[in-house]
């Protein structure tokens, strides 16, 4: 199968014993999500106890969208077929609402960085310029590939991912970038530049 082919899959253990029962297990269940999907870029799973409680996440990145999902449950297998069931009903309310979605006209791709800035404890103590800029350095960097979006959409993709609470994306209706953030009464924010 062609997504099967062009999928990049990483599976993590974490404080546990990886089998290769286990990994077996894992991968079969995935090629019965990502048939979903005409191509598949990356997958990454990561399977963790946690004293009694056996987590299992799945990251999937496909067709230009991110998919979360994350259970826990006293059994990893367990874990496994509820997080990858979660998956798929993501993954088909994602193709429903696409099917139902009229399409718009093509733009072009857009390339911008990302990073995740880790900031030093601070005490309330004033620090010399030279250390206040020490304790500030990028951890990670991601390139991210944005398609532009509609409001529509980008609602449609922060709905299915859980993690991070914000989605930066390429507005196509202002050819903007803007900030589309969730938030706890299930509403959304829209951070639009201001020049």
């Amino acid at each position: 199968m062609e997504a099967q082919e062009a999928m990049n899959m990483t599976i993590t253990g974490r404080h546990m014993e990886m089998t290769d029962a286990l990994k077996a297990y894992v991968e079969g269940s995935l090629e019965r999500v990502v048939e979903h999907f005409d191509k598949v870029i990356d997958v990454d799973v990561v399977l963790e106890v946690q004293k009694h409680r056996h987590i299992a996440e799945v990251n999937l990145h496909a067709n230009g969208i991110r998919i979360h999902s994350r259970e826990s449950s006293p059994d990893m297998y367990a874990s496994v077929d509820t997080a990858m069931s979660k998956l798929d009903k993501q993954i088909r309310k994602y193709r429903d609402r696409i099917n139902n979605h009229k399409p718009r006209r093509a733009k072009e791709k857009r390339d911008f960085e990302h990073a995740i800035i880790a900031m030093g404890e601070s005490n309330g103590e004033e620090h010399d310029d030279q250390e206040h800029e020490a304790a500030h350095r990028v951890v990670r960097r991601e390139k991210l590939s944005m398609k532009p979006l509609s409001l529509d959409e980008a609602v449609m993709q922060l709905e299915l991912v859980n993690d991070p609470p914000f989605l930066v994306f390429h507005n196509a209706d202002t050819s903007e970038v803007n900030v589309l953030c969730a938030r706890e009464d299930g509403t959304f924010s829209l951070l639009e530049p201001k020049f």
